[in-house]
């Protein structure tokens, strides 16, 4: 893994500014040894209650200083003392997990916590943006001279991966399960605190700082740059088998059905030891919820699996189900929810509608289920007939993200 060392920020030197209430934000090393030393990495082993969980992992980082607000001030003889300038703005940082600057589930937020842990940063896991922060910045200026005035940050991207419990072959022949790296990686962007201060070309400033950026900004190596008074420039904000289904002869929703080759073995998706187990709505605006199977179950609580490949040992499908015709589904108006609940619809054979299944050692029927668009996992709030199975970013922590895939 790749990792930039932060560099650490500076005030100004005290013969030139100092802040009116400074509170410099010195950084840890950005090698500091990771909080988090009980988080899994590859190849550890799991447990069955860990089918239906998820975890990131941080892959490659980055640091760099950068200025988020700046001002050009010039102070002459006679107006030393304190000023409040406002900065414009200079670049916009924005938290993003992979594309999206939600950051709802607890999947991206625990993605951002590592991410600090592991450079020993303070970075902001929630969403926010520097164009949220205050542009004054209030300096106490002690000698007469050009000054840069700014605002800066560290801002930290890289890549995370994601980590998934499932059946793994040992040298042996034998099998365990093991955390793999499976799908549902992707990027982020983040920043720490701001830090403020002011300064001179005539400073001498740490290489690689945040105080170096902002005194770039000044155009140090033009004669302008130590001018007695600035230019325009300057002072310009910067801005079990049953026959084979016909699959979609009944509609769940709208859309273009797919044509889908599915197994002819059925199964019931059950919590294990259990009664309950997914039973697909009746009508279309209702979820698949945890229901017990009767003699009028009308096949609601019976799904085959379709257009099955394997990958590494991870099954990836399309969930068919033989009373309603559809297939399960992660709605589109609510994909980027946390809790989002888990529908049918007509099989359309996108990513919401594809699943990655995460098997226990063979002889097992345990599985844990994973949506391939969002990447959440299938779990429900609590154990009770009538729950909706929802969408959990990192699944279930307590094991109710584990079912049973059992043969009819």
């Amino acid at each position: 893994m790749t990792v930039t060392v932060a560099a650490v920020g500076f005030a100004a030197s005290p013969a030139a500014a100092t802040p009116a209430d400074a509170t410099p934000a010195d950084a840890t090393p950005a090698d500091a040894t990771p909080a988090d030393a009980t988080a899994p990495l590859p190849g550890d082993t799991c447990t069955a209650a860990d089918l239906g969980v998820r975890h990131p992992y941080v892959k490659t980082t980055e640091v760099s200083p950068t200025i988020t607000h700046f001002k050009g001030w010039y102070v002459t003889q006679g107006t030393t003392g304190s000023h409040t300038v406002t900065t414009s703005t200079e670049t916009v940082i924005s938290v993003v997990v992979t594309g999206t600057a939600t950051v709802e589930g607890s999947f991206g937020v625990d993605a951002l916590q590592k991410v600090g842990a592991k450079l020993g940063l303070e970075v902001k896991v929630t969403y926010t943006s520097t164009s949220s922060e205050s542009n004054a910045v209030v300096w106490n200026f002690s000698q007469p001279a050009y000054y840069g005035v700014y605002k800066g940050t560290k801002k930290v991207t890289g890549t995370y991966g994601s980590l998934n419990c499932n059946r793994a072959q040992q040298g042996d022949g034998s099998w365990a399960l093991k955390w793999i790296e499976g799908p549902g990686g992707g990027s982020f962007t983040t920043y720490t605190t701001l830090e403020e201060g002011a300064v001179r070309c005539e400073d001498t400033v740490p290489a690689n700082s945040i105080m170096a950026k902002a005194k770039s900004l000044l155009d140090c190596g033009s004669p302008a740059g130590h001018a007695a008074a600035p230019t325009a420039k300057h002072t310009q904000d910067r801005p079990v088998q049953h026959p084979a289904p016909t699959v979609g002869a009944t509609s769940a929703g709208d859309g273009v059905r797919a044509a889908l080759s599915c197994g002819t073995g059925v199964y019931k998706i059950d919590v294990p030891g259990q009664p309950l187990n997914w039973s697909a709505p009746l009508l279309p605006n209702d979820g698949i919820r945890l229901r017990k199977s009767t003699v009028f179950s009308a096949h609601l609580d019976n799904w085959r699996l379709c257009n099955v490949t394997e990958n590494n040992g991870v099954l990836e499908a399309s969930l068919w189900n033989w009373g309603n015709g559809g297939c399960a589904t992660i709605p589109a108006n609510s994909a980027n929810q946390e809790r989002a609940h888990l529908t049918t619809a007509t099989c359309v054979e996108d990513d919401l509608q594809r699943f990655y299944i995460y098997r226990d050692v063979p002889g097992s029927s345990k599985i844990g289920v994973q949506n391939k668009y969002t990447g959440s996992m299938m779990g429900y709030d609590r154990y009770a007939d009538g729950e909706l199975i929802r969408q959990y970013s990192s699944g279930r922590q307590d094991g109710t993200g584990t079912y049973t895939l059992t043969g009819v």
